[in-house]
């Protein structure tokens, strides 16, 4: 299993695989319920694959934060994303020590947090299987 067909959908609650593209934009599975809905092509939607976290010298892909998340948590979940402020930002800290803490907020944090929570029990946030994903991103010359 792979984050590659994992999207956030603005304004829809969770996570949804896509399953198919249509003519006039896709279809997707929610992971919470199973639900399939329809997205139009003017939808604002992120593949996880394609979001990155600030650092002070870089960017960070989304794979190998939830990969290092899944490293410290022994492929277990992460802290819920329920807890406070300055929990998460300390606990974002021991996972991505270099974050930049003006530009990721706190909504950032919980976010990714829900998420691995999310995609962890179907498998999707193993470190075996996130290692795969990273070293196939990084044999896969991008598109200039």
């Amino acid at each position: 299993m792979s984050i590659q067909k994992i999207l956030a959908i603005s304004g829809k609650p969770g996570l949804y695989e896509l399953k198919i593209q249509t003519r006039t934009g896709f279809v997707a599975e929610s992971l919470l319920d199973g639900k399939k809905i329809t997205v139009g092509m003017r939808a604002n939607v992120s593949l996880l694959s394609e979001i990155a976290v600030y650092t002070y010298s870089e960017e960070v892909r989304l794979a190998e934060v939830f990969k290092a998340i899944a490293t410290k948590e022994n492929d277990g979940l992460a802290m819920s994303h329920k807890e406070d402020d300055a929990k998460l930002k300390a606990y974002f800290r021991e996972i991505l020590p270099e974050f930049d803490e003006d530009r990721v907020y706190t909504s950032d944090i919980k976010k990714i947090l829900n998420w691995y929570n999310l995609l962890q029990p179907k498998g999707f946030v193993s470190v075996e299987a996130l290692s795969k994903e990273i070293k196939q991103e990084e044999e896969t010359p991008a598109a200039e």
